[in-house]
């Protein structure tokens, strides 16, 4: 043949297979024809028959012949029906009537698929759902439409149930059409088909890969593809999945290679030996399981732009191309094998593919076709055959705890030995395998799965006489070959010819087989009393059986004529893979047996059965309202959404409760010149992902970031030609160029003292742009969300001499949370929302906050035709979680002990996954209910989503939604409400669940979105007022809190009414405070009056707490004394006072209260002030009282508060607008924190007088230069800080002694081990008080 014929003769072949292809996909569009009826009887077989009129060949579709259909002979689920339809069709659908005339038909059924009639498969709905529904009586015809067509040659149909009145039944037809298809069959020894692209074709926008494969091997190469610079793309099964690899080495075909291909032809080698490539390979997707079971699987490889699109059966994985890709063509593809070109000989490995390929299209050509016409672009290698020999392998099915298999045992040999061979798959890890009994040593020998290992046991009369072990992880769904052997008194078991382990034996005992071998499990004991299971019966698949070399035929078993059984499934391996595709979701890790699956869902963040749910709260906010306060928190912006969690600091102290996101660079940072860079660039990374930044800014209410530049002589913004010599991008992704800077508007292309006019030149926008020799800067916040975050920064200005810079970009801060306070009230039972329809086929979770006054109502309703989801109230202490998913309706409820209508917030969370459905109720345990085993699972809804109440405007529910989330979207109530009448927008009345998280006396105050903690009658501060308000005393540290009038004092007070005299004199008062000190004697607290009268509360001689009352001029002190010790111990103390009249009680700690009975019931009149620490003003004391209050107080005071004034609380936060004067130093502190460690720490404290600071001559204070010179100005400053710390201790200790000399007429004070405490006396109990006051002892 010339060369253009054989070019025409190739165009030719292409052209006829692009019109094939195309006639073929039309066809498919109209696969529906009756397939069945014109079958001939022989196409019919069964299981049996109850006589010849009731033989299978008669049962056609609407047929009357015969009996009117098959009957068997007994009606068990043992029978079945078969129908060869001669060649592999496409079937569509299926369709069952009754035998006529008759009270026989099939309610339900199993379909099961071959194309060799062994090997069958069952066929199951997406929700894995075997069954089919039948009929319900014997005329009806009940039509099935498959999901998924199934290419088949043989069906056979197994009774499930059917008539209780009658007997099996049955007429059918299948409707499908015509299939064809090209096969080829690999060896797996050095078998291959390499194709060769043509240069024209090999540059294409989209390319495709697709082909049909079935194998007994669980690993070998389906197909390797290269090209240029050694790189690879290759499809192989390894241990059942199919992985896609990316190989990057000596690819032995290359363009320079192919001349050779073409001279040399059948030389062309296969190989898949590690050693080939430079390189291991890289996984890029894995897909599929359990692909060696014999089955045809179809597979789809399909490159579109930057991505490949991995198919394998109805599964698709999108994978990015690694850019070793990008600029990569596809010189040839070698089937079955990676070719390789390093050897004269085939390669012979077990990484081969073995098995048949059908309908392999490259870009939609047919390259079997190819192959068989001997096209000049394919070239087979090594023992190719163009049809699908399969090996016939019987299985059998072990699906439940009562299936078992009982063979016969082997003759009697001379040497007494026995050989006993199979091969098993499961997911279990236990079950019995194999047992029989010891006929002369009357024992039982168990061969089983004990933890995933293989486990031989021999036992007589309850005591063991022989144990091994061998292999692991044999629960991995894989098969694995067992061979039992004892021959010459030696005893092994082997796994997978000894490469997954062996174990030997020599017992000192014959041992031999009984007369009956059992498989799998025992027959119930009252049937065969020889056979006992102390263990899990095995759930799995078996095959290869044989017993003293001879493979036992299965088939006859099933015929009954060898052997017996118990619920078995012969000629079939029913495993299913439910862990492909895993249905735990958030990266849970997935495990089964035979029956289930379980999700671990440890360290994903996520819980439940499927691993849906987020543990996480979704913002700083939700945080907050369940009593938590700053620190570094997990949130999940989407909940049980796709992003993951991620950390962020929440700041709790402010009003707004800030999510603070950090990224690289937050410190004030220094611009040192590069030379020959112009500009300076710097890139910020984030802690968080793209998409977690993107949905934390779209859900908060405020989003700001500080953005500030420190010049000198370095020009921002504005230039004479007008284009900026700085600027910055920010917003998603890479961010968008911004030429404005912090505190003024986008686009304008200013600083924040152009937008106000204030900048130091009024010709400029930018203080910077003045270009000026002294310190500048410009900064401020930017404050629009869509600029947002800053990604990157340039700085022009930074190389002219003299130029010096620093920029400081904060971290990104948002607050509110639009999501958590989003809610709506409906007034009417006739009021709802409706939103598009809920997707939440396989998982649904619902979460919202409700409030009403209501006993019942709908809070949410979506239909289906069958399905439906319902959360309603259906009492009030009742909430109800109600769905149907096929299997019929289900319902799960929580009961509350106490009111649901009680107008106080609750929070409900539903979900239901493929496992279970779950509700929760506020705090309360949950309610789970389980999905059925083997039932539906996928929620079809079809309807609106109703929000508030039903379709049907019955049931209603009138009260308030709030922050209602289905699978972690937020739904806008709000939004929807402003357009819906009867329902409203918001919902007010937080208090009265969030009050409680008000403490220490504070006072909750509504607000439009959320609540607020008002603080002014408490001693404490804090979003909560929980926090303490502390501070560290030292000797001449005084605070005195002055009442400008006798009426301030009562204002806001929490004394009863009748505590307080009509002109304004106290009938009783309330103190408390915390101290902490190791001073005594030591006045903690002193109050004044103008008269001569006074309150002081002082630690004594003793170290226990004295109360002393003077109310009365004319009269002594009354002494209170407290009977709790060791008050000076350095500890933190509580101390409670509540006087009323002449009633005082005393609490210190968690000591029991003390109460006491002044002499006088008098008031307290006339009061002038409330002192800390040391009183200055001392001559209306008394003379032992004044000396005491003249020494001061060293120590720790926090949360002060006389009646409701703080006078400790006013000094440090509010000095400016309250009546108090501070003397001496006063440190605030975390002093009076039970968290605090050390007291008097001076880490965690802030100075008053240090509240603001000075830079100099206006030069910016770097935290983190980052400069060369940064280590050298350490070591200076370390040096200078060790120097004048070294001269304050000297002079504090010179003075020290000098004080200790001008104090020693002072006596009363214990000495201290603290530096702090300067005072060294020894108790005089005689001078404590010259006027012996009246003391009271309890």
């Amino acid at each position: 043949m010339d060369p253009w014929t054989k070019r025409g003769f190739g165009i030719m072949v292409q052209v006829a297979l692009l019109l094939s292809s195309w006639h073929g996909t039309s066809g498919e569009d109209m696969c529906d024809s009756a397939l069945v009826s014109t079958l001939p009887p022989s196409s019919f077989r069964s299981s049996s028959q109850l006589s010849s009129s009731h033989a299978p060949g008669f049962a056609r579709l609407n047929r009357r012949e015969g009996a009117g259909g098959w009957s068997p002979l007994t009606s068990d689920r043992y029978q079945w029906l078969e129908v060869d339809l001669g060649e592999r069709t496409t079937i569509t659908a299926v369709a069952t009537q009754g035998r006529y005339g008759s009270s026989d038909w099939l309610t339900s059924y199993l379909l099961m698929f071959s194309d060799t009639g062994h090997n069958w498969k069952q066929y199951r709905r997406e929700d894995s759902i075997g069954a089919f529904p039948g009929n319900s009586n014997a005329d009806s015809v009940v039509q099935y439409k498959l999901q998924q067509p199934v290419i088949a040659r043989l069906l056979r149909l197994t009774p499930l149930d059917w008539n209780p009145n009658g007997r099996i039944g049955l007429r059918l037809e299948t409707y499908g059409c015509p299939y064809t298809s090209d096969v080829v069959s690999f060896d797996g020894d050095d078998s291959a088909l390499v194709y060769r692209l043509s240069s024209r074709l090999r540059r294409t926008t989209r390319e495709v890969v697709s082909l049909k494969f079935k194998t007994l091997r669980n690993s070998g190469t389906l197909l390797s593809a290269g090209g240029q610079r050694g790189l690879s793309l290759s499809l192989e099964l390894e241990r059942g999945k199919l992985q896609l690899l990316l190989r990057q080495g000596s690819w032995g075909a290359g363009a320079s290679s192919q001349r050779s291909l073409r001279e040399r032809g059948h030389n062309v080698h296969c190989r898949t030996t590690r050693g080939t490539l430079s390189s291991e390979p890289q996984q890029l997707a894995s897909l599929g399981s359990l692909l060696d079971d014999q089955h045809w699987h179809h597979v789809v490889l399909e490159r579109r732009g930057a991505h490949l699109n991995l198919t394998v059966d109805e599964r698709t994985e999108k994978v990015q191309i690694p850019a070793e890709f990008n600029h990569w063509d596809v010189e040839q593809i070698a089937v079955g094998a990676v070719l390789s070109l390093d050897s004269e000989k085939p390669a012979i490995s077990r990484w081969n593919f073995h098995g048949c390929l059908e309908n392999l299209l490259c870009n939609d050509l047919n390259v079997i076709q190819l192959a068989k016409h001997h096209h000049h672009q394919v070239t087979a290698v090594g023992n190719l055959t163009f049809s699908c020999a399969e090996t016939v392998s019987i299985a059998v099915t072990f699906p439940g705890p009562h299936s078992f298999l009982q063979l016969p045992g082997p003759m009697t040999s001379a040497s007494g030995g026995f050989s006993i061979r199979f091969q098993f798959r499961t997911w279990n890890k236990a079950g019995l395998l194999l047992t029989f009994g010891l006929p002369q040593q009357t024992g039982t020998v168990w061969l089983h799965l004990s933890e995933a290992r293989l486990q031989l046991q021999i036992h007589k009369d309850g005591r063991a006489l022989l144990e091994l072990r061998a292999g692991s992880a044999l629960n991995d769904g894989q098969w694995h070959l067992v061979d039992f052997t004892s021959r010459r008194g030696r005893l092994s078991i082997a796994l997978d010819k000894e490469e997954g382990g062996v174990a030997h034996a020599s017992p000192s005992f014959p041992i031999r087989t009984g007369r009956q071998l059992f498989f799998g499990g025992c027959p119930a004991e009252d049937n065969d009393p020889g056979c006992r299971n102390p263990f899990d019966s095995f759930q799995g698949c078996m095959r290869l059986l044989s017993v003293d070399e001879k493979a036992v035929d299965l088939i006859t078993v099933q015929q009954r004529l060898l052997g017996n059984y118990s619920q078995l499934q012969i000629d079939m391996c029913g495993i299913i893979d439910r862990c492909s595709p895993s249905r735990c979701e958030h990266g849970g890790r997935c495990s089964q047996t035979w029956t289930v699956f379980h999700c671990n869902c440890s360290d994903s963040g996520y819980s439940g059965a499927t691993c849906h749910s987020s543990v996480y709260e979704q913002s700083c906010e939700a945080y907050k309202h369940s009593g938590n306060t700053s620190g570094h928190f997990y949130i999940d912006v989407d909940g049980s959404g796709p992003i993951q969690p991620q950390q962020v600091y929440c700041n709790m102290t402010e009003v707004n409760t800030w999510m603070v996101l950090l990224h690289n660079n937050t410190e004030l940072t220094r611009v040192r010149p590069s030379p020959g860079v112009n500009q300076h660039s710097v890139h910020f990374d984030y802690s968080s992902q793209e998409e977690q930044l993107s949905a934390v800014i779209s859900q908060s209410e405020h989003c700001e970031q500080e953005l500030s530049y420190h010049c000198r002589k370095s020009r921002l913004l504005n230039t004479p030609e007008g284009s900026p010599f700085s600027w910055w991008l920010g917003g998603p992704g890479p961010g968008h160029l911004q030429t404005y800077w912090g505190g003024a508007h986008p686009g304008s292309q200013q600083c924040a003292c152009g937008l106000q006019g204030d900048c130091v030149d009024p010709q400029h926008y930018c203080n910077c742009d003045a270009d000026r020799a002294d310190w500048a800067e410009d900064s401020g916040m930017l404050t629009h969300k869509e600029n947002l975050p800053i990604r990157s920064l340039v700085l022009g200005d930074v190389q002219r001499p003299g130029s010096e810079a620093a920029y400081h970009v904060g971290p990104l801060r948002c607050h509110g949370d639009k999501n958590f306070w989003n809610a709506a009230f409906f007034d009417k039972e006739t009021s709802y929302l409706h939103f598009p329809t809920f997707h939440g086929e396989l998982s649904a979770d619902i979460s919202f906050l409700f409030k009403t006054t209501a006993s019942s109502g709908v809070f949410l309703e979506n239909l289906g035709i069958k399905d439906f989801i319902r959360i309603e109230l259906s009492s009030s202490t009742q909430v109800v979680f109600s769905f149907d998913v096929g299997n019929g309706p289900l319902e799960v409820h929580v009961e509350s002990s106490v009111p649901l209508n009680d107008n106080r917030w609750h929070r409900v969370r539903a979900e239901r996954n493929v496992k279970e459905a779950v509700l929760r109720l506020d705090g309360l345990p949950a309610a789970t209910q389980e999905a059925p085993a083997d039932g539906h699972f996928y929620l079809q809804l079809n309807s609106q989503l109703f929000i508030g109440g039903t379709a049907s405007r019955q049931k209603g529910f009138r009260g308030c939604i709030r922050s209602l989330q289905l699978n972690g979207v937020t739904l806008d109530l709000e939004e929807r409400a402003k357009i819906t009448p009867g329902v409203r927008p918001g919902c007010p009345g937080h208090c009265s669940s969030y009050g409680s998280l008000c403490q220490n006396q504070g006072r909750c105050v509504e607000r439009a979105s959320g609540f607020q903690c008002d603080c002014g009658l408490s001693a404490h501060t804090g979003v909560f007022c929980h926090t303490e308000v502390s501070a560290s005393f030292q000797s001449g540290t005084s605070v005195s809190y002055t009442f400008k009038e006798p009426y301030e004092l009562i204002r806001n007070s929490s004394a009863l009414p009748s505590s307080v005299h009509s002109d304004g004199a106290l009938r009783g008062e309330n103190v408390s405070l915390s101290f902490r000190t190791s001073q005594s004697p030591a006045l903690l607290l002193y109050v004044s009056s103008y008269s001569t009268e006074y309150l002081a509360l002082l630690i004594n001689k003793n170290d226990k707490l004295e109360l002393r009352y003077k109310l009365d001029s004319s009269r002594e002190a009354d002494v209170l004394r407290s009977s709790v010790r060791s008050l000076a111990n350095g500890q933190l103390h509580f101390v409670t006072i509540r006087r009323r009249t002449d009633s005082v009680s005393v609490q210190v700690d968690d000591n029991p209260r003390e109460d006491f009975n002044l002499t006088f019931d008098g008031e307290f009149n006339d009061i002038k002030s409330v002192v800390l620490g040391k009183v200055y003003e001392s001559d209306d004391l008394d003379p032992d009282l004044s000396r005491l209050a003249s020494l001061g107080f060293t120590g720790c005071l926090s949360v002060v508060l006389f009646n409701s004034i703080s006078p400790l609380k006013a000094a440090l936060l509010h000095p400016d607008n309250s009546p108090v004067v501070v003397t001496g130093p006063l440190v605030q502190s975390n002093c009076g924190s039970l968290a605090s460690a050390n007291p008097y720490a001076a880490e965690d404290t802030h100075h008053l007088s240090d509240q603001s600071g000075s830079m100099g001559s206006g030069q910016p204070l770097v935290n983190a230069i980052r400069t060369d010179s940064a280590l050298i100005g350490g070591v200076i400053a370390v040096v200078i800080f060790v120097v004048v710390s070294g001269l304050v201790v000297t002079g504090r200790f010179l003075y020290r002694r000098k004080e200790t000399y001008q104090n020693q007429d002072v006596k009363g004070v214990k000495q201290d081990d603290s530096q702090d405490f300067t005072f060294n006396t020894q108790m005089d109990p005689q001078n404590v008080s010259s006027e012996n006051p009246r003391e009271f002892f309890i």
